[in-house]
């Protein structure tokens, strides 16, 4: 094998693919200098328990990038699942209690009831995409507002709380110094690394990225694996959207808010290309680390919640345009 000579130009093309990375682990390293605690278990275990929920939005994100789309409804159907979660799950002894006749379900039932509703806006999505060639962004643009307007609906606009104990523990608890969050987010991983790499359905998902005519002409059923993409995805945020609301406690129709956009970039962040057919898990995963620690930063220097969400914001567009850049490079 020859060896890959480092010159100025190969230097230059990582630091440039790489640079919001780069930086924000430069960022990480300051505020651990200048500031306490940073770099203790407890600050750590705090970024693994905020980062699990968020990985498994952005797996569910992925797909729909890679195959150029994208959904804007993943945060609204966040939302949604931990507000159907919690209805479903509140103490029976609990005064406000949303669905008083419900009977004390296991945690467990709750989410597969959770996922099988969800699944059905995934396959709208699917469906209205694929056959209707609605465009994704106007689809899944459409489809938030759907969801927040039956959000609001269902909840009559009201907080969620009292919880049964079962259901904050899946959240709260942890198996030795392993949080249940974090168990949950490798399970998630673990299959998606599998679906992407090793199956037909992965295969066929990078081919219609890379190329939706060809695809098709080869013989791949672009209709049928666009919708398994949008319905898994949905599932994805249904388990996120459970997992979020134990986490927080409570739950309402602002749960969610813009999750679909630190999704978005922590996917491009991670290697995932807006323009198709590029994309893997375990970018996706340090996509979603970078973008969490970046927050993490910002609190320890105690910035002002506004300019926290300024920053985000620049760093979707920088994301974005890198991602672009390298596009135009290769083409």
């Amino acid at each position: 094998m020859e060896n890959r000579k480092i010159t100025t130009k190969s230097v230059m093309n990582f630091l440039s693919n790489n640079a919001i990375i780069i930086l924000i682990l430069l960022l990480a390293f300051v505020v651990g200098c200048v500031t306490e605690n940073f770099f203790k278990p407890a600050n750590f275990k705090n970024l693994v328990v905020n980062v699990s929920p968020r990985f498994i939005i952005a797996c569910g994100v992925s797909g729909c990038l890679i195959t150029k789309g994208t959904d804007l409804s993943a945060g609204r159907q966040v939302g949604l699942s931990a507000c159907l979660a919690a209805m479903m799950l509140q103490s029976v002894d609990y005064a406000a209690r949303a669905l008083p006749w419900m009977p004390d379900l296991p945690w467990f039932v709750a989410l597969l009831v959770v996922i099988l509703i969800m699944a059905v806006f995934g396959a709208i999505n699917g469906c209205v995409i694929a056959f209707l060639k609605v465009p994704p962004f106007i689809a899944t643009l459409g489809m938030q507002t759907i969801v927040y307007g039956l959000c609001s609906v269902v909840t009559g606009n009201d907080p969620l709380g009292g919880f049964k104990s079962s259901y904050s523990e899946v959240a709260l608890g942890s198996l030795g110094p392993i949080p249940y969050l974090a168990i949950f987010a490798v399970a998630v991983g673990a299959y998606m690394l599998f679906l992407y790499n090793k199956t037909r359905h992965g295969k066929y998902m990078y081919a219609i990225g890379g190329n939706e005519n060809a695809a098709q002409v080869a013989g791949v059923n672009v209709p049928a694996t666009l919708i398994r993409i949008y319905v898994l995805a949905s599932i994805l945020y249904a388990i996120a959207g459970f997992l979020v609301g134990a986490k927080a406690g409570g739950a309402s129709t602002a749960t969610g808010f813009g999750y679909e956009l630190e999704a978005i970039a922590a996917c491009t962040i991670g290697g995932v290309s807006t323009n198709g057919g590029v994309g893997k898990v375990g970018g996706i995963l340090i996509g979603v680390l970078v973008f969490e620690i970046l927050k993490i930063c910002l609190q320890f220097l105690r910035v002002d919640p506004a300019y926290t969400f300024i920053a985000q914001g620049l760093v979707i567009i920088v994301a974005v345009a890198l991602d672009l850049r390298k596009y135009l490079g290769k083409k």
